[in-house]
């Protein structure tokens, strides 16, 4: 790595413009011409490089949050850990970034320390708050929030932050290209496009990792790792998503820092578990989890469930569900997140119900049982929304609707805005297992008999309001009589 970049000149690298989302270009122009440096960052040229079609496009840029904010009428800032502003757009949002540093308030306060006393002690005018009601000679306010701001101002937060461990709390330290390159966490991501020659610009070899198809972190693997240790789970993503290998030192500080995953916020984590196994290749993602023990400090009850063997054969439920999911993901089609967690522990929390169930407990009550103790066992790791574990409950509960075929139950399940989602449910859960084939086989014949719109009729046909009697075909409304008030004059009584 070099602070002297390796520029690759448009004529050797195989972006175009066109490529390009016509937002993110006017983005970068907009930020050119208000004198200000940006580049297209991150993933969106990674992936340009390999004719993948980019999911996002980012810019960094060596203007601040707050300008911007001043830039762009249609930007929201966002973030506290990392400042970031959101360009939004009609049908997208182009995610901007001020280039970051990885130096340090400690190393940022010897640099103060050095400009000497008097330079370090003397506030700048910006930061005086000045009260305009305040009276007194001329300079009385700004004299007097100098001397109530050592007794009175609130200490602003540190811009790097980390924890006793060495983990990232707080990274809003601005700095330069270069800099912002080499705090990025692996080399393929760290390649700029700009505008102004349309060259590539390597600061880390991440172009020589893109020809090896290599996820390599960028600097020392175990301090990467413990500043964020979202980092691990990002690099076994990209590995399966990309078809590359995790480079040796990368995949070693990977496999002995795993459990320092669990340190990492628990609402994060459901972000990642999404990206995780909603690209795609979650089957394989999921394979690599596992060889690598980080599935297990993900979700260890269900990791220890899959370890045991059922009449002798062991547990092969989730691979199949991440199977499943990948063929509808491939095919064009999205999967909710609660589809995806349903298709991938129900059997787990189904065989906790049946437990409970034998126990002497009720049906349902065994199921809220079950699902509560399922989230549980994961909240500490993967905090899943409450809207997301309703839904999940949903499904499982809906399951038992399916056997009720006659009279008017089918029609009106088939309105249940939940239908749906029950239904792939029960597709996948004949086909992985071989039961209720004919069940499935008989809804699917009742919905192609019964096309609805999802969510009609919520309620059972019977109790619907009945519905007004229409007029006769060109009979006119008849109106009622106006009611007329007392003629101008007349007495009232």
């Amino acid at each position: 790595m070099s602070d002297t970049p390796v520029i690759i000149p448009r004529s050797d690298h195989p972006i175009s413009r066109k490529w390009i989302s016509q937002n993110a270009i006017r983005v970068l122009y907009r930020l050119k011409e208000s004198g200000h440096l940006a580049y297209l960052v991150g993933g969106g040229v990674r992936d340009l490089l390999l004719g993948r079609e980019p999911k996002d496009f980012d810019i960094a840029t060596d203007a601040k949050p707050n300008e911007i904010k001043k830039i762009f009428r249609n930007c929201r800032l966002i973030g506290r850990r990392f400042r970031l502003a959101h360009i939004h757009f009609h049908d997208e949002i182009i995610e901007v970034a001020t280039f970051r540093s990885s130096i340090t308030d400690e190393e940022s306060a010897v640099e103060t320390a050095a400009k000497g006393p008097a330079d370090a002690l003397l506030p700048t005018h910006d930061a005086l708050p000045v009260d305009s009601t305040a009276s007194g000679p001329p300079g009385f306010a700004a004299v007097s929030a100098v001397q109530s701001s050592a007794h009175a101002e609130r200490p602003r937060p540190p811009r790097m932050l980390k924890s006793g461990d060495g983990m990232i709390l707080r990274d809003n330290v601005f700095g330069t290209p270069e800099q912002d390159a080499i705090r990025r966490d692996f080399t393929v991501n760290a390649l700029f496009y700009g505008i102004a020659d349309y060259a590539v610009i390597d600061y880390v070899g991440g172009m020589e990792d893109l020809r090896k198809g290599l996820i390599r972190i960028i600097g020392d693997p175990v301090v990467r790792f413990t500043e964020d240790p979202v980092r691990m789970v990002r690099a076994v993503r990209f590995a399966a998503v990309l078809g590359f290998e995790i480079e040796a030192k990368t995949y070693e500080a990977l496999l002995d820092h795993k459990d320092k995953i669990a340190l990492a916020s628990p609402a994060r984590m459901y972000e990642e578990v999404q990206k995780l196994f909603l690209l795609g290749e979650g089957e394989k993602t999921f394979q690599i989890l596992r060889h690598t023990g980080m599935f297990g400090v993900l979700f260890p009850h269900v990791d220890a469930w899959i370890d045991t063997e059922e009449e002798g054969f062991p547990h092969i439920w989730v691979g199949k569900a991440l199977e499943w999911v990948d063929t509808c993901v491939q095919a064009g089609r999205k999967v909710q997140p609660h589809i995806l967690l349903c298709l991938m522990f129900g059997q787990y929390v189904e065989k906790k119900a049946a437990r409970l169930r034998s126990g002497g407990m009720a049906p349902l009550d065994a199921l809220d049982t079950a699902v509560a103790e399922f989230l549980a066992e994961i909240v500490t790791r993967v905090q899943v929304p409450r809207k997301v574990a309703l839904a999940i409950r949903e499904i499982l509960w809906n399951q038992g609707r399916f056997e009720k075929t006659q009279g008017k139950a089918p029609l009106y399940f088939l309105r249940r805005p939940g239908f749906a989602d029950a239904f792939e449910y029960l597709r996948f859960t004949s086909e992985l297992t071989g039961e209720r084939l004919e069940l499935r086989a008989w809804w699917k014949e009742f919905i192609r008999a019964h096309p609805v719109m999802q969510g009609e009729a919520a309620q059972p046909p019977e109790k619907h309001a009945p519905a007004q009697a229409r007029r006769p075909e060109g009979q006119k409304r008849r109106r009622r009589p106006r009611r007329r008030g007392p003629k101008p004059g007349t007495p009232k009584t």
